[in-house]
């Protein structure tokens, strides 16, 4: 397909097939838009692909539970036992996945974890380790019968089992790829632990913490809050420059620059008294809040409305323009 654009730097000698007077007197030269629209296409096409290879960001792979029990096995057990016992940070943390009260932030009578209360129910012992065994007991009789055994005693004696087999961790070592520990009275707990760890490596435990009776399995709390309660995934962090001390709110993972507007919001946790603060969130939101808020509000605010005219630095930008009003 092809048309016929005028130019207007020349005259023609006539018009062209039934343009009728308007074209008289304009020279009339061939132009196939398809094939221009093809080569933009190409060109586009060919500096996005370079573009792509050059400066995208790193191709990291996603951190998965099965990753980490391949990874640290010691740790994952470890992390492993310390949910079952209800000691770790998840189990322990507070409003939105439970009635805790370790990482709940207020300032005086402000208390927003607390009063938007529990909306994200989180139970560690059972959704992180019980559920998922007793989900796998079929065609085993082993686990099935230290499930029992450990369901069956006391709450005094599980902590009394989960304590020594969590000290005894503090020595542990890998045999044969299967976590070893000194002996001792623990129970059924080794053998819970070490079907967590099968379960860890073949992925299933990936699939169990996501089960949510929805069609979609969007929801990832459970095994991010999991794996953040072990050491595997704050050292992935570590590694990639996200973690808070290392500006990560507004990294990309790698040395890559990342959303650089949100340098403000990063910036607090770098100095006191934020950097110390055991309620830092909620003193950076509080800050950002009043900062904004002033921002909005600039234009009521005797005195700061009126800098412009007292500091016309906005006439030094403009100045062509301000030149041009006197003329």
């Amino acid at each position: 397909m092809s048309a016929r654009a005028p130019r207007m730097n020349g005259a023609g000698a006539g018009s062209g097939d039934g343009e009728g007077p308007y074209y008289r007197g304009i020279r009339m030269v061939p132009y196939d838009l398809v094939k221009e629209l093809a080569i933009a296409m190409a060109a586009v096409l060919v500096l996005v692909l370079v573009l792509a290879a050059v400066l995208s960001s790193p191709d990291v792979p996603s951190a998965t539970i099965q990753a980490w029990s391949k990874a640290d096995p010691i740790d994952f057990v470890t992390t492993s036992a310390v949910e079952l016992a209800g000691q770790s940070t998840t189990a322990q943390y507070g409003p939105p996945y439970n009635s805790g009260t370790g990482s709940v932030q207020s300032i005086g009578f402000i208390q927003p974890q607390t009063w938007a209360g529990v909306h994200i129910s989180v139970n560690p012992p059972v959704d992180f380790v019980l559920h998922p065994l007793s989900e796998s007991t079929s065609g085993n009789s082993q686990l099935a019968a230290a499930l029992a055994t450990y369901n069956g005693e006391s709450a005094a004696g599980q902590q009394q089992w989960l304590n020594a087999y969590i000290t005894a961790l503090g020595n542990a070592q890998l045999v044969d790829g299967e976590v070893a520990v000194p002996s001792g009275d623990y129970g059924p707990v080794p053998t819970l632990m070490a079907s967590m760890l099968s379960l860890g490596r073949s992925g299933a435990l990936d699939g169990l913490l996501l089960t949510s009776g929805h069609f979609y399995q969007t929801d990832y709390s459970k095994p991010l809050l999991f794996m953040a309660d072990g050491g595997y995934l704050p050292g992935l962090a570590a590694e990639q420059k996200l973690t808070g001390s290392q500006w990560g709110m507004m990294n990309e993972t790698g040395r890559y620059p990342g959303q650089a507007w949100l340098w403000l919001y990063t910036f607090w946790y770098q100095i006191p008294p934020f950097n110390s603060a055991s309620n830092a969130d909620l003193l950076v939101v509080l800050v950002m809040t009043v900062m904004s808020l002033a921002l909005v509000l600039v234009p009521f605010i005797p005195g700061v409305r009126d800098l412009p005219r007292w500091i016309p630095v906005h006439r030094l930008i403009w100045r062509t323009h301000y030149r041009s009003l006197r003329k």
